[in-house]
């Protein structure tokens, strides 16, 4: 009996891995932000906990703008 033959779709690339990832930071540090206006005092987060959801997303915004170079641009400037 044949195989049905799907396409298969192209692994991630390292732009698409990187946008993912600055996608998830940012929902992340969203999420912490929006508990700052809780009510309820314990599930408020606090400052160390924005500070490294930003850093955490500034991070992954410089991957993402690393892996958007073109490769060339890349390995010029290290």
């Amino acid at each position: 009996m044949p195989t049905p033959t799907t396409p298969s779709t192209p692994p991630p690339t390292e732009q698409d891995l990187a946008t993912q990832q600055v996608l998830a930071c940012f929902d992340a540090y969203a999420r912490i932000r929006a508990r700052q206006d809780s009510v309820l005092g314990t599930s408020r987060a606090g400052p160390r906990e924005e500070e490294r959801a930003f850093t955490d997303l500034q991070q992954a915004i410089t991957r993402l703008r690393t892996a958007s170079r073109p490769r060339q641009e890349r390995t010029e400037t290290g």
